[in-house]
């Protein structure tokens, strides 16, 4: 018998650990945590170099620390690695992005046209995300007058997947110019699979604390004060 198992309670239920001391994140982590949120970017321009495997799985992984409501985990990913079905979606972003350019005239219309909008002839790895919104884990708890709480899920997850590429060197880039029945026909994933994101992931041409659109022009930074409310 070990010294643990000497001092643990007698009556503890047999999967409890001892409790591990809780990390102090000293100034100077965080200050790196804020330098991690400044530098973590939406990027679109991508060197061709591939990514491990092991990379990709432990980005995966560390996505899944999310919180998730009910802790039903509804997040699914996909890796996109056939090239038809990767064409397929390439294709799909043609006319999403098409129809968009509709929408905008004159010298917005320009801008938009000049706009670089995904990577996916550059990057590596494609990662569909989805949310299962027929999910019996959690078995509906917070779900009942909110069930898009689902979604809000999986977009946790997405966030810190991107912040955990960014430790990494590795950049991504969210890709919502599509039509989502197409990537799910073309993924054949089950119905009731909503499309989060559709990802593409790899090592950044070069790193900006700016963000690219603006560096373009299309929308600057929004002060904070001007979006928080005191009631």
């Amino acid at each position: 018998m070990t010294q643990s198992d000497q001092d643990a309670p007698k009556n503890a239920p047999e999967n409890v650990t001892e409790t591990p001391t809780p990390p102090v994140f000293d100034r100077i982590f965080q200050k790196q945590f804020i330098d991690l949120l400044l530098w973590r970017r939406d990027v679109r321009r991508f060197r061709t170099d591939p990514i491990p495997k092991t990379d990709i799985d432990d980005l995966i992984k560390e996505a899944c620390l999310a919180p998730s409501v009910g802790n039903c985990q509804p997040w699914r990913f996909v890796k996109v690695n056939d090239k038809h079905r990767r064409r397929a979606i390439r294709d799909s972003f043609e006319r999403a992005n098409q129809e968009a350019l509709d929408d905008y005239h004159g010298e917005r219309a320009k801008l938009y046209a000049s706009l670089k909008l995904q990577g996916m002839d550059q990057a590596p790895i494609q990662l569909a995300v989805f949310a299962d919104e027929e999910t019996e884990a959690g078995m509906g708890l917070g779900r009942k007058t909110m069930p898009e709480m689902l979604d809000y899920s999986a977009v946790a997850a997405v966030q810190l997947l991107w912040l955990a590429a960014r430790v990494k060197g590795i950049g991504v880039g969210w890709v919502s110019i599509l039509e989502p029945e197409t990537v799910l026909k073309t993924l054949e994933v089950p119905g009731h699979w909503r499309l989060i994101a559709y990802l593409c992931i790899g090592y950044p041409e070069e790193d900006h604390v700016v963000p690219e659109l603006v560096r373009e022009g299309w929308q600057d930074r929004i002060d904070p004060s001007a979006l928080t409310l005191e009631r």
